[in-house]
């Protein structure tokens, strides 16, 4: 089996979000993926497999099966686009999440998310310990997201992992703020799943990009990662779906020794 390691929202090696992608003539037992998504030891190991005339794609992390995964997304088109049809511009992915679209534009790949407005949600004492700062916004999807006051706040936050993965609320952690060189930044947090600090993270701009979408009153948006690897998303809200964009770059190309 081969396995491709890309930075993806990278225009360098070593930025951005890396993940492994396996393109696969058929399926392995899930057992055998989890396996070697806890031995890539990354955020994400993604999975896909030729159907019709899309793919099959799943996502796992170190500590299991996600529905949603951005980063690992756009580095399984790369793959596809740069090493296995190298003529295609437009890729169609079956996924937990619904049918996913990537086309590739240039040096970008597109692709297309469910958007996903978080709502209102209660501050605990506890989510304020676990952060190490008191965010003014707290809202709540399939992760927690705190709003802070500041661009310099999210730089410089640093949180108690073992008291995130305590938090009862939420897949991920996730905080954000309004920036002067981007519209916004952000950083995600995933303990559960046995990642700490995720680079860069398409899935929550699912979140991010309706919400900072409708606060700051335009539907095109620069954002940035402010992880120690760091990345640059380029969004667009349209209607009930997002549009997240960047670059990817290859890092290396493996022979995994399998045998299930």
């Amino acid at each position: 089996m081969k396995c491709y390691v890309v930075d993806a929202f990278a225009e360098n090696v070593f930025e951005g979000n890396p993940a492994a992608v396996c393109i696969m003539e058929k399926w392995t037992l899930d057992d055998t993926m989890q396996k070697i998504a806890a031995e890539n030891n990354l955020s994400e190991t993604a999975f896909a497999v030729k159907e019709g005339d899309g793919y099959r794609l799943r996502w796992f992390t170190p500590g299991g099966e996600i529905d949603l995964c951005g980063h690992a997304t756009l580095a399984t088109a790369y793959v596809i686009a740069n090493y296995y049809e190298k003529t295609v511009n437009r890729i169609t992915f079956q996924t937990m999440s619904g049918e996913l679209v990537v086309l590739k534009k240039g040096e970008l790949y597109e692709m297309d998310f469910p958007s996903r407005m978080p709502e209102e949600f209660r501050l605990t004492e506890q989510m304020v310990e676990a952060l190490g700062v008191k965010p003014i916004e707290t809202y709540l999807g399939r992760d927690l997201m705190f709003v802070l006051e500041r661009e310099e706040d999210v730089q410089n936050a640093s949180p108690d992992f073992s008291k995130l993965e305590k938090l009862s609320d939420g897949l991920g952690v996730l905080i954000t703020a309004k920036s002067e060189k981007y519209d916004f930044v952000s950083r995600c947090f995933f303990p559960k799943l046995n990642v700490n600090e995720d680079p860069v993270c398409g899935s929550a701009h699912c979140n991010f990009i309706p919400f900072w979408a409708k606060r700051l009153e335009k539907d095109e948006m620069i954002a940035r990662q402010l992880s120690k690897r760091g990345g640059t998303l380029y969004c667009k809200l349209a209607g009930d779906r997002v549009k997240i964009s960047g670059s990817a770059v290859l890092y290396s190309i493996a022979d995994l020794q399998i045998n299930s």
